[in-house]
């Protein structure tokens, strides 16, 4: 299925508008961060430093391009003081713990940024007065899955056995008590974005920055789970269809309140292993290996069915896994050739918004 000729996002909807983005000093983060200041909106963030370096944040010079604030949304006062005093039309919120591997290191660490941190900043957008949509984003992982490979739609129960996805589905339940409590006149909604990829990421425990990190090294990357399925996409895709959906929920009163984001329906299922035999191969590292961890939480297979985003946003990826990847190892290798990454995030964001 060739991928629908919508342009998206909309730069006149974005131009001027008054964004509060969180998370802007992760990777994805970063990225929406870049691509926000180019589509002309005015961009407040709010995150905490990079907790890894080298990171994109720092690689793009990122805090340039917007408004920053070094915080914890753990830290309600702090939030409260950031966010205060300023008016807002539009709210992103991508801060988060996001490693499955760390949330089982620190549960409640992560249940307290996840969970509370995204009550944290709900209760501070109550006093926004001109706020037209609130999207926060969750993750593919929220449903309950009992690893039969089926693609979960919108509707689907909710759950997690480790506590990244727990506290994931956790804060989805949150999103819609804050909804229909406090915010009768503005649209509040959530999307669950697939496992993303794109250059920038040097993120522990991310498939796609430790095969950069081993054929830097000129070491082996070890795979624990090579047989495991992911719904792969592109930063690039995953970004735009969240900026599709922010633009729906403060356009239309039937813009729906929770959509999967992921690859074009009916395309291929690709492993870790192959997408980490892609990987190796583009940078011309060694092939990978495996080392079986019998203690992980994680799931075997995962597939989230982006039907809904088509069908009522006009919106579906772009890029298959191939082509991601393919992108996503040219940013690294012309990265480490010494080229500038803003740079290169902005020609693949002008490539990405020419492509129909």
């Amino acid at each position: 299925m060739a991928p629908m000729s919508a342009a998206a996002p909309d730069a006149g909807f974005w131009r001027g508008k008054r964004v509060l983005l969180t998370g802007h000093t992760g990777f994805k983060g970063a990225w929406a961060a870049i691509w926000l200041s180019r589509l002309g909106a005015e961009v407040t963030s709010v995150a905490l430093p990079p907790d890894q370096q080298p990171s994109l944040f720092t690689l793009a010079g990122v805090d340039s391009l917007v408004q920053s604030h070094l915080l914890d949304i753990r830290d309600r006062a702090a939030l409260e003081a950031a966010v205060g005093g300023r008016s807002f039309d539009l709210v992103l919120h991508m801060a988060a713990q996001a490693i499955v591997r760390t949330s089982v290191e620190d549960p409640v660490g992560t249940f307290d940024t996840n969970v509370m941190g995204t009550a944290h900043l709900l209760q501070a957008l109550r006093a926004q007065p001109a706020l037209q949509a609130v999207l926060v984003i969750t993750s593919d992982k929220v449903y309950a899955n009992n690893d039969s490979g089926r693609a979960f739609v919108e509707g689907d129960p909710l759950g997690g056995k480790d506590p990244y996805s727990a506290s994931k589905a956790a804060a989805e339940i949150v999103v819609q008590s804050f909804a229909r409590s406090y915010f009768p006149g503005v649209a509040v909604g959530s999307a669950r974005g697939g496992n993303v990829i794109g250059g920038g990421d040097f993120s522990r425990d991310r498939l796609v920055a430790d095969i950069v990190r081993a054929a830097r090294a000129g070491e082996a990357v070890v795979l624990r789970h090579p047989e495991a399925t992911r719904p792969w996409q592109h930063v690039l895709d995953c970004l735009a269809g969240y900026f599709t959906l922010i633009e729906a929920l403060a356009t239309r009163p039937d813009a729906p309140r929770a959509v999967n984001f992921g690859p074009r329906p009916g395309g291929p299922e690709v492993t870790v292993g192959e997408l980490a035999t892609l990987g190796v191969q583009a940078l011309g590292g060694k092939p990978w290996i495996h080392e079986p961890d019998p203690n992980s939480l994680e799931a075997r297979a995962l597939a989230i069915d982006a039907g809904l985003a088509r069908s009522a946003l006009g919106f579906e990826s772009r890029l298959d896994a191939p082509e991601a990847v393919a992108l996503t190892m040219d940013w690294y290798a012309r990265e480490a050739a010494g080229e500038s990454p803003l740079g290169l995030c902005v020609e693949q964001i002008e490539g990405y918004e020419a492509r129909r």
